[in-house]
């Protein structure tokens, strides 16, 4: 069988796992997947933590998720999420490489500081989270999403839309394209290319202003691409 012969990926076909599944962001995310009619495992650091929540999930939404470790998340998923405070992101990583080769790996980190004057974005060796994620897990397939989503809007059981677009960021055709679909099975959610892995780092940074825009506003503001 050829390249061109292969079945494409279909993201109903595939296991999400969310790293760092107890945060907001990766809770919601997880929330906003497994009511999609996906399958989904949460992850974190602590087993036990990760089947309380993945647990509270279900009895919300009357479908099955499951909670493990970060390990153990990271082998059962086909498409593994990473949202983990940027702190302990290469840890992660480099702790998982094995388990996550051959995975298309989704970072949704943001490497972002906090002062009196409000966020900013942190200055990264390798240029973003994502591109850092691309090199210490070479036999995986990285690609960068969801970095700009509200993750109060994710967590609202209240709010069935969350209108914003997904920026899709990466180097492999069909990586970016099956994390496309996975943001288009949120109701009000767009996942589109956004330029290769090196176009990561601009990604990551806007959440600051993103930050920056709720504090002023009291708002949870979102991004829309227009004339798409």
């Amino acid at each position: 069988m050829t390249d061109t012969d292969a079945t494409p990926l279909r993201i109903s076909d595939q296991t999400i796992a969310v790293l760092g599944g107890t945060g907001p962001q990766g809770r919601g995310l997880a929330r906003r997947f497994a009511a999609a009619g996906l399958t989904v495992v949460l992850g974190s650091r602590a087993a036990d933590k990760a089947e309380a929540a993945a647990a509270e999930l279900s009895e919300a939404l009357g479908v099955p998720v499951s909670g493990a470790s970060n390990a153990d998340a990271a082998a059962a998923g086909d498409v593994v999420l990473v949202v983990v405070p940027w702190e302990g992101h290469r840890e992660l990583l480099e702790s998982l490489r094995e388990v996550l080769a051959g995975k298309v790996v989704v970072d949704c980190v943001n490497p972002l500081g906090f002062d009196k004057q409000g966020p900013f974005a942190l200055q990264v060796e390798e240029g973003s989270a994502t591109q850092q994620a691309a090199g210490i897990l070479r036999g995986s397939r990285v690609v960068g999403a969801f970095h700009n989503v509200s993750a109060v809007l994710l967590g609202d059981p209240d709010v069935p839309r969350v209108e914003t677009d997904v920026l899709v960021l990466g180097d492999d055709r069909e990586a970016t394209t099956l994390v496309q679909e996975l943001a288009d099975a949120v109701p009000g959610m767009r996942g589109l290319y956004g330029g290769r892995l090196r176009n990561a780092h601009q990604v990551e940074a806007l959440t600051a202003n993103l930050i920056a825009i709720n504090r002023r506003y009291k708002c949870h503001a979102g991004l829309r691409v227009t004339d798409v």
